[in-house]
């Protein structure tokens, strides 16, 4: 099962700075050969390009990840059913679930408690633009959507014939 605890430490420490705004850690993921996470970086920051990349590139997790991150129920509930417990923990604890803040530190995953205290940051400061009088929204990721529309129809088609497989080798 793919989760974030299958990267080494040091990677995820790069996340962190990378999701700080640090371009130089961001410029580490991509070189050091992790441009799934320099790009699930700028997905927490907002960047559709970044959500569209992680959907045409197989890391579709990741995108969905970010989402959950930002509370989005619809994410929480794939992530829950699909990504391990550590991730669940990870995205309910970017939205401030004392129990997954207390799951985490119990576990000692000091690093993902690091990341949630950077995710949070930025979604303070995100919602805090996002509601100044002087912002004029345009309806959303429209791209991103479409691209999780598209990478959820090739799920159900991939679902399908795995199933006719299987009925078939019966």
């Amino acid at each position: 099962m793919k989760g974030l605890e299958q990267y080494d430490v040091k990677v995820l420490l790069a996340l962190v700075k990378s999701v700080s705004g640090r371009i130089d850690f961001f410029k580490v993921l991509i070189e050091s050969g992790y441009p799934e996470l320099a790009a699930f970086s700028n997905a927490i920051r907002g960047d559709d390009d970044a959500m569209v990349w992680l959907f045409k590139n197989n890391y579709a997790w990741l995108a969905i990840l970010s989402n959950a991150c930002d509370g989005d129920e619809k994410a929480i509930d794939w992530v829950r059913n699909g990504l391990t417990t550590v991730n669940l923990r990870f995205a309910l604890a970017c939205k401030h679930d004392v129990d997954s803040l207390k799951w985490l530190y119990q576990r000692k995953l000091g690093v993902l408690l690091m990341l949630v205290r950077e995710v949070e940051k930025f979604l303070k400061y995100q919602e805090k633009e996002y509601t100044w009088p002087y912002v004029m929204h345009f309806g959303g990721h429209y791209r991103a959507m479409m691209e999780l529309n598209d990478w959820k129809e090739k799920q159900t088609e991939h679902d399908k014939e795995r199933q006719q497989q299987n009925t078939e080798e019966r």
